[in-house]
Protein backbone atom coordinates (compact mmCIF):
# COMPACT_ATOMS: atom_id res chain seq x y z
CA UNK A 1 0.00 0.00 0.00
CA UNK A 2 1.19 3.45 -1.01
CA UNK A 3 2.52 5.88 1.72
CA UNK A 4 -0.57 8.39 2.51
CA UNK A 5 0.45 12.02 2.28
CA UNK A 6 0.46 14.40 4.92
CA UNK A 7 -2.46 17.03 4.74
CA UNK A 8 0.28 19.84 5.16
CA UNK A 9 2.66 18.84 2.67
CA UNK A 10 -0.26 18.02 0.07
CA UNK A 11 -1.69 21.61 0.87
CA UNK A 12 2.00 23.17 0.16
CA UNK A 13 2.76 21.45 -2.73
CA UNK A 14 -0.75 22.64 -4.10
CA UNK A 15 -0.25 25.89 -3.48
CA UNK A 16 3.66 25.66 -4.52
CA UNK A 17 2.18 24.56 -7.82
CA UNK A 18 -0.56 27.45 -8.42
CA UNK A 19 -0.42 31.42 -9.31
CA UNK A 20 -2.96 33.82 -9.36
CA UNK A 21 -4.29 34.39 -12.77
CA UNK A 22 -3.37 37.52 -13.96
CA UNK A 23 -6.29 39.17 -15.49
CA UNK A 24 -7.71 42.16 -13.92
CA UNK A 25 -11.07 44.12 -14.07
CA UNK A 26 -11.90 47.37 -12.74
CA UNK A 27 -15.31 47.14 -11.04
CA UNK A 28 -17.48 50.04 -9.04
CA UNK A 29 -17.05 49.96 -5.59
CA UNK A 30 -20.65 49.12 -4.99
CA UNK A 31 -20.06 45.92 -6.91
CA UNK A 32 -17.10 44.21 -5.81
CA UNK A 33 -18.55 42.47 -2.67
CA UNK A 34 -16.66 39.61 -2.02
CA UNK A 35 -13.81 40.45 -5.08
CA UNK A 36 -9.99 40.55 -4.62
CA UNK A 37 -7.94 43.77 -4.84
CA UNK A 38 -5.49 43.08 -7.86
CA UNK A 39 -4.25 46.34 -6.73
CA UNK A 40 -4.02 48.91 -3.70
CA UNK A 41 -6.59 51.28 -2.75
CA UNK A 42 -4.83 54.66 -1.42
CA UNK A 43 -6.94 57.35 0.30
CA UNK A 44 -7.41 60.47 -1.70
CA UNK A 45 -7.84 62.80 1.23
CA UNK A 46 -7.54 62.35 5.22
CA UNK A 47 -10.64 60.86 6.92
CA UNK A 48 -12.16 62.64 8.87
CA UNK A 49 -11.03 65.87 6.26
CA UNK A 50 -11.17 67.87 9.37
CA UNK A 51 -11.31 67.76 12.99
CA UNK A 52 -14.91 67.03 13.96
CA UNK A 53 -17.51 67.04 16.74
CA UNK A 54 -18.44 63.07 17.93
CA UNK A 55 -21.11 64.76 20.19
CA UNK A 56 -24.39 66.91 19.68
CA UNK A 57 -23.51 69.57 21.88
CA UNK A 58 -21.44 72.58 22.19
CA UNK A 59 -18.01 73.55 21.07
CA UNK A 60 -16.17 75.89 22.90
CA UNK A 61 -12.87 76.63 24.63
CA UNK A 62 -11.99 74.51 27.87
CA UNK A 63 -10.57 77.01 29.49
CA UNK A 64 -14.18 78.80 29.28
CA UNK A 65 -15.80 76.38 30.40
CA UNK A 66 -16.68 77.99 33.98
CA UNK A 67 -18.36 80.62 32.24
CA UNK A 68 -21.66 81.46 30.64
CA UNK A 69 -21.14 81.96 27.24
CA UNK A 70 -23.33 83.16 24.70
CA UNK A 71 -24.17 81.09 21.99
CA UNK A 72 -23.45 82.43 18.66
CA UNK A 73 -24.11 80.31 15.71
CA UNK A 74 -24.96 76.73 14.81
CA UNK A 75 -23.13 74.26 13.01
CA UNK A 76 -25.20 71.39 11.15
CA UNK A 77 -22.88 68.40 9.72
CA UNK A 78 -21.88 69.33 6.60
CA UNK A 79 -21.35 72.93 7.03
CA UNK A 80 -18.43 74.96 7.94
CA UNK A 81 -18.49 77.26 10.94
CA UNK A 82 -17.43 80.70 11.81
CA UNK A 83 -13.99 81.13 13.87
CA UNK A 84 -15.11 81.18 17.91
CA UNK A 85 -13.99 84.11 19.74
CA UNK A 86 -12.55 83.38 23.12
CA UNK A 87 -16.08 83.64 25.71
CA UNK A 88 -18.43 82.07 22.96
CA UNK A 89 -20.11 78.43 22.48
CA UNK A 90 -21.21 77.11 18.96
CA UNK A 91 -24.40 74.43 18.51
CA UNK A 92 -22.64 71.26 17.05
CA UNK A 93 -23.96 68.48 15.96
CA UNK A 94 -22.41 65.14 15.33
CA UNK A 95 -20.15 64.96 12.36
CA UNK A 96 -19.67 68.85 12.27
CA UNK A 97 -16.33 70.36 11.34
CA UNK A 98 -15.41 71.74 14.93
CA UNK A 99 -15.02 75.91 14.01
CA UNK A 100 -11.57 77.59 14.61
CA UNK A 101 -11.11 78.70 18.13
CA UNK A 102 -13.09 75.56 19.26
CA UNK A 103 -10.54 72.91 21.17
CA UNK A 104 -13.76 70.89 23.07
CA UNK A 105 -17.00 69.69 22.21
CA UNK A 106 -19.51 69.46 25.65
CA UNK A 107 -22.68 66.61 24.79
CA UNK A 108 -25.78 68.52 25.62
CA UNK A 109 -26.78 66.49 27.97
CA UNK A 110 -24.17 68.25 30.44
CA UNK A 111 -25.45 71.69 29.67
CA UNK A 112 -28.47 73.97 30.31
CA UNK A 113 -29.12 77.37 28.45
CA UNK A 114 -30.73 79.59 30.83
CA UNK A 115 -31.78 82.87 29.14
CA UNK A 116 -29.86 82.28 25.91
CA UNK A 117 -26.57 81.41 27.31
CA UNK A 118 -24.71 78.55 27.95
CA UNK A 119 -23.73 76.98 31.14
CA UNK A 120 -21.78 73.64 31.49
CA UNK A 121 -22.51 70.88 34.15
CA UNK A 122 -19.31 68.61 34.20
CA UNK A 123 -15.58 69.69 33.92
CA UNK A 124 -14.28 70.13 30.16
CA UNK A 125 -10.84 68.66 29.31
CA UNK A 126 -9.14 69.59 25.49
CA UNK A 127 -10.24 67.54 22.98
CA UNK A 128 -12.83 65.67 24.56
CA UNK A 129 -15.43 64.37 21.99
CA UNK A 130 -13.71 65.68 18.79
CA UNK A 131 -12.45 63.73 15.88
CA UNK A 132 -9.46 64.93 14.87
CA UNK A 133 -8.56 64.96 11.04
CA UNK A 134 -6.97 61.54 9.68
CA UNK A 135 -7.30 59.90 12.64
CA UNK A 136 -8.51 57.00 10.61
CA UNK A 137 -6.63 57.70 7.80
CA UNK A 138 -4.51 59.33 5.97
CA UNK A 139 -4.14 60.68 2.85
CA UNK A 140 -2.05 58.51 0.10
CA UNK A 141 -1.99 55.82 2.77
CA UNK A 142 -3.12 51.82 1.93
CA UNK A 143 -6.22 51.65 3.06
CA UNK A 144 -6.74 47.85 1.46
CA UNK A 145 -3.77 46.33 0.25
CA UNK A 146 -3.93 44.21 -2.93
CA UNK A 147 -5.13 40.21 -1.90
CA UNK A 148 -7.93 41.95 0.00
CA UNK A 149 -10.86 40.04 -0.22
CA UNK A 150 -13.54 42.60 -0.36
CA UNK A 151 -16.31 42.18 2.59
CA UNK A 152 -19.07 44.79 3.73
CA UNK A 153 -16.71 46.33 5.62
CA UNK A 154 -14.06 46.90 3.09
CA UNK A 155 -16.41 48.05 0.68
CA UNK A 156 -17.15 50.67 2.90
CA UNK A 157 -13.89 51.74 3.74
CA UNK A 158 -12.97 51.88 0.17
CA UNK A 159 -15.59 54.62 0.19
CA UNK A 160 -14.93 56.13 2.69
CA UNK A 161 -11.02 56.73 1.40
CA UNK A 162 -12.67 58.28 -2.09
CA UNK A 163 -12.33 55.06 -4.26
CA UNK A 164 -15.72 54.72 -6.75
CA UNK A 165 -13.96 52.08 -8.37
CA UNK A 166 -11.50 49.23 -7.58
CA UNK A 167 -9.22 46.99 -9.61
CA UNK A 168 -9.88 43.42 -9.04
CA UNK A 169 -8.86 39.73 -10.05
CA UNK A 170 -10.99 38.37 -12.51
CA UNK A 171 -13.14 35.15 -10.91
CA UNK A 172 -11.65 31.74 -11.78
CA UNK A 173 -13.61 29.81 -14.00
CA UNK A 174 -14.29 26.56 -12.50
CA UNK A 175 -16.24 23.38 -14.06
CA UNK A 176 -17.91 21.11 -11.91
CA UNK A 177 -18.87 17.52 -12.36
CA UNK A 178 -19.89 14.48 -11.03
CA UNK A 179 -19.66 10.66 -12.01
CA UNK A 180 -21.59 8.03 -10.64
CA UNK A 181 -24.20 5.69 -12.28
CA UNK A 182 -26.09 5.90 -9.11
CA UNK A 183 -26.63 9.80 -8.78
CA UNK A 184 -30.02 11.12 -9.85
CA UNK A 185 -31.25 14.52 -9.29
CA UNK A 186 -33.73 15.82 -6.97
CA UNK A 187 -37.33 15.93 -8.08
CA UNK A 188 -35.93 12.76 -10.47
CA UNK A 189 -37.25 9.17 -9.11
CA UNK A 190 -35.01 7.39 -7.17
CA UNK A 191 -34.74 3.76 -8.36
CA UNK A 192 -33.55 0.97 -6.25
CA UNK A 193 -29.19 1.46 -5.47
CA UNK A 194 -29.46 5.18 -6.68
CA UNK A 195 -29.10 8.51 -4.77
CA UNK A 196 -29.46 12.38 -5.06
CA UNK A 197 -27.04 14.26 -6.02
CA UNK A 198 -26.05 16.48 -3.16
CA UNK A 199 -22.32 16.97 -4.37
CA UNK A 200 -23.41 18.57 -7.29
CA UNK A 201 -25.12 21.60 -4.78
CA UNK A 202 -22.89 21.26 -1.98
CA UNK A 203 -19.82 22.18 -4.33
CA UNK A 204 -21.49 24.44 -6.43
CA UNK A 205 -22.44 26.52 -3.45
CA UNK A 206 -19.15 26.31 -2.12
CA UNK A 207 -17.35 27.57 -5.12
CA UNK A 208 -19.96 30.40 -5.98
CA UNK A 209 -19.46 31.63 -2.02
CA UNK A 210 -15.55 32.16 -2.84
CA UNK A 211 -16.37 34.28 -5.75
CA UNK A 212 -16.57 31.68 -8.74
CA UNK A 213 -18.13 31.76 -12.23
CA UNK A 214 -19.12 27.64 -11.87
CA UNK A 215 -19.59 25.96 -14.90
CA UNK A 216 -21.70 23.01 -14.17
CA UNK A 217 -21.38 20.11 -16.66
CA UNK A 218 -24.02 17.91 -14.44
CA UNK A 219 -23.17 14.28 -13.71
CA UNK A 220 -20.77 12.37 -16.23
CA UNK A 221 -21.51 8.35 -16.62
CA UNK A 222 -19.20 5.75 -15.54
CA UNK A 223 -17.26 5.35 -18.49
CA UNK A 224 -13.73 5.89 -19.39
CA UNK A 225 -14.70 7.46 -22.81
CA UNK A 226 -17.04 9.59 -21.24
CA UNK A 227 -14.73 10.95 -18.01
CA UNK A 228 -11.89 11.15 -21.27
CA UNK A 229 -14.70 13.89 -23.37
CA UNK A 230 -15.86 15.22 -19.93
CA UNK A 231 -12.13 16.55 -18.90
CA UNK A 232 -11.45 18.05 -22.13
CA UNK A 233 -14.27 20.16 -22.33
CA UNK A 234 -13.48 21.51 -18.76
CA UNK A 235 -10.75 22.17 -19.73
CA UNK A 236 -11.66 24.02 -22.96
CA UNK A 237 -13.51 26.35 -21.16
CA UNK A 238 -12.28 26.58 -16.83
CA UNK A 239 -8.96 27.73 -15.46
CA UNK A 240 -9.72 24.46 -13.15
CA UNK A 241 -11.75 21.84 -13.38
CA UNK A 242 -13.39 20.01 -9.77
CA UNK A 243 -15.14 16.86 -10.02
CA UNK A 244 -16.46 14.27 -6.88
CA UNK A 245 -16.73 10.75 -6.79
CA UNK A 246 -14.04 8.43 -8.90
CA UNK A 247 -10.73 9.20 -7.34
CA UNK A 248 -10.43 6.05 -5.98
CA UNK A 249 -9.27 2.90 -6.72
CA UNK A 250 -12.13 1.07 -7.53
CA UNK A 251 -13.21 -1.23 -10.98
CA UNK A 252 -15.67 1.26 -11.76
CA UNK A 253 -13.31 4.72 -11.23
CA UNK A 254 -12.18 6.08 -13.85
CA UNK A 255 -11.24 9.73 -13.39
CA UNK A 256 -7.43 8.40 -12.75
CA UNK A 257 -6.94 7.02 -15.57
CA UNK A 258 -8.66 9.73 -17.48
CA UNK A 259 -6.98 12.29 -15.92
CA UNK A 260 -3.39 10.70 -16.88
CA UNK A 261 -4.16 10.03 -19.89
CA UNK A 262 -5.85 13.48 -20.91
CA UNK A 263 -3.33 15.75 -18.77
CA UNK A 264 -0.78 14.74 -15.50
CA UNK A 265 -2.06 13.71 -11.79
CA UNK A 266 0.41 14.69 -9.03
CA UNK A 267 -1.73 13.08 -6.01
CA UNK A 268 -3.64 11.07 -4.97
CA UNK A 269 -4.09 9.81 -1.31
CA UNK A 270 -3.81 11.56 1.80
CA UNK A 271 -3.78 10.44 5.30
CA UNK A 272 -6.89 12.23 6.19
CA UNK A 273 -10.58 11.67 7.20
CA UNK A 274 -12.86 11.92 5.96
CA UNK A 275 -11.06 12.39 2.66
CA UNK A 276 -8.47 9.59 1.80
CA UNK A 277 -9.01 10.28 -1.99
CA UNK A 278 -7.97 13.09 -3.75
CA UNK A 279 -6.59 13.94 -6.96
CA UNK A 280 -4.25 17.04 -7.80
CA UNK A 281 -3.21 17.16 -11.76
CA UNK A 282 -3.64 19.06 -14.84
CA UNK A 283 -5.50 18.94 -18.03
CA UNK A 284 -4.71 20.97 -21.18
CA UNK A 285 -4.18 24.30 -19.53
CA UNK A 286 -6.47 23.70 -16.88
CA UNK A 287 -6.01 22.94 -12.72
CA UNK A 288 -7.71 19.54 -11.61
CA UNK A 289 -8.98 18.32 -8.59
CA UNK A 290 -10.89 15.41 -7.82
CA UNK A 291 -12.51 14.69 -4.88
CA UNK A 292 -14.50 11.89 -2.75
CA UNK A 293 -17.98 11.27 -3.39
CA UNK A 294 -19.17 10.63 0.04
CA UNK A 295 -20.34 13.94 0.98
CA UNK A 296 -18.23 14.84 4.19
CA UNK A 297 -15.55 13.44 2.48
CA UNK A 298 -15.84 16.15 -0.22
CA UNK A 299 -17.05 18.96 1.53
CA UNK A 300 -13.64 18.55 3.70
CA UNK A 301 -11.09 17.94 1.19
CA UNK A 302 -12.75 21.32 -0.53
CA UNK A 303 -12.56 23.25 2.65
CA UNK A 304 -8.95 21.95 3.69
CA UNK A 305 -7.17 22.02 -0.23
CA UNK A 306 -9.90 23.57 -2.70
CA UNK A 307 -10.64 26.54 -0.73
CA UNK A 308 -6.86 28.16 -0.10
CA UNK A 309 -5.94 26.91 -3.76
CA UNK A 310 -9.03 29.27 -5.50
CA UNK A 311 -8.44 31.91 -3.09
CA UNK A 312 -4.86 32.10 -4.31
CA UNK A 313 -6.09 31.79 -7.88
CA UNK A 314 -7.36 35.33 -7.08
CA UNK A 315 -4.50 36.50 -5.52
CA UNK A 316 -5.38 36.37 -1.41
CA UNK A 317 -2.87 36.35 0.67
CA UNK A 318 -4.04 35.15 3.83
CA UNK A 319 -5.00 31.91 3.01
CA UNK A 320 -5.54 29.86 6.39
CA UNK A 321 -8.41 30.07 8.10
CA UNK A 322 -8.12 31.10 11.73
CA UNK A 323 -8.85 28.54 14.66
CA UNK A 324 -9.36 28.48 18.69
CA UNK A 325 -8.61 25.91 20.68
CA UNK A 326 -11.55 24.92 23.19
CA UNK A 327 -11.92 22.36 26.21
CA UNK A 328 -13.71 18.98 24.08
CA UNK A 329 -16.47 18.04 26.22
CA UNK A 330 -16.16 14.48 24.56
CA UNK A 331 -13.41 11.28 25.20
CA UNK A 332 -11.85 10.37 22.30
CA UNK A 333 -10.73 6.72 23.24
CA UNK A 334 -10.01 5.48 19.60
CA UNK A 335 -7.66 7.86 17.53
CA UNK A 336 -7.03 7.24 14.02
CA UNK A 337 -3.89 6.87 11.94
CA UNK A 338 -4.82 9.74 9.66
CA UNK A 339 -5.39 12.83 10.94
CA UNK A 340 -9.16 13.45 11.55
CA UNK A 341 -11.31 16.57 10.98
CA UNK A 342 -14.74 16.11 13.39
CA UNK A 343 -18.04 17.84 13.25
CA UNK A 344 -18.42 20.00 16.57
CA UNK A 345 -20.06 22.42 17.17
CA UNK A 346 -19.63 25.04 20.88
CA UNK A 347 -22.08 23.42 23.78
CA UNK A 348 -23.78 26.34 26.32
CA UNK A 349 -20.71 25.25 28.79
CA UNK A 350 -18.50 26.53 26.08
CA UNK A 351 -16.87 22.90 25.19
CA UNK A 352 -17.33 21.08 21.90
CA UNK A 353 -19.86 18.75 21.71
CA UNK A 354 -19.43 16.02 18.47
CA UNK A 355 -22.21 14.81 16.19
CA UNK A 356 -22.81 11.50 17.26
CA UNK A 357 -22.45 9.91 13.68
CA UNK A 358 -19.00 10.79 12.43
CA UNK A 359 -19.92 8.93 8.97
CA UNK A 360 -18.23 10.38 5.92
CA UNK A 361 -21.83 10.09 3.86
CA UNK A 362 -23.90 11.74 6.86
CA UNK A 363 -24.34 15.14 5.52
CA UNK A 364 -26.08 16.09 8.52
CA UNK A 365 -23.65 16.21 10.82
CA UNK A 366 -22.22 19.11 8.63
CA UNK A 367 -25.36 21.43 9.09
CA UNK A 368 -25.57 20.70 12.99
CA UNK A 369 -22.30 21.60 13.73
CA UNK A 370 -20.29 25.21 14.19
CA UNK A 371 -17.27 23.69 12.83
CA UNK A 372 -14.25 21.09 12.58
CA UNK A 373 -12.25 19.78 15.47
CA UNK A 374 -8.45 19.05 14.24
CA UNK A 375 -7.38 15.82 16.01
CA UNK A 376 -3.64 14.52 15.71
CA UNK A 377 -3.22 10.67 14.75
CA UNK A 378 -2.64 8.41 17.23
CA UNK A 379 -3.96 10.68 19.75
CA UNK A 380 -6.64 9.32 21.93
CA UNK A 381 -7.83 12.02 25.05
CA UNK A 382 -10.54 12.38 27.72
CA UNK A 383 -13.37 15.10 27.78
CA UNK A 384 -11.24 18.43 29.26
CA UNK A 385 -8.56 18.69 26.47
CA UNK A 386 -7.78 21.40 24.66
CA UNK A 387 -8.48 20.35 20.82
CA UNK A 388 -8.20 22.89 17.89
CA UNK A 389 -11.72 24.33 16.51
CA UNK A 390 -11.98 25.85 12.84
CA UNK A 391 -15.51 27.48 12.77
CA UNK A 392 -17.32 27.13 9.78
CA UNK A 393 -17.52 31.07 9.45
CA UNK A 394 -13.71 30.78 8.96
CA UNK A 395 -13.99 28.28 6.34
CA UNK A 396 -16.76 29.50 4.54
CA UNK A 397 -15.58 33.02 4.29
Amino acid sequence: MPELLALDDALAQLLDTLQPLSDTECLPTSQALGRVLARDVISVCDVPPADNSAMDGYALRAADAGQELPVTQRIPAGSVGQPLAAGEAARIFTGAQVPPGADAVVMQEQTELVDGRLRVRAPVTAGQHIRRQGEDVRQGSVVLPAGTRLNPMGLGLAATAGAAEVTVSRRPRVALFSTGDELVMPGEPLPPGAIYNSNRFLLRGLLEGLGCEVLDLGIVPDSLDATRAALREAAAQADLIVTSGGVSVGEEDHLRPAVQAEGTLTLWALALKPGKPFAFGKVGGSWYVGLPGNPVSSLVTFLLLVRPAVLKLQGVTALQPRSMTLPAGFDWPRSDTRREFIRVRIGADGRLERFGNQSSGVLSSAVWADGLADLAPNTPFTAGTMVRFIPFSELLA
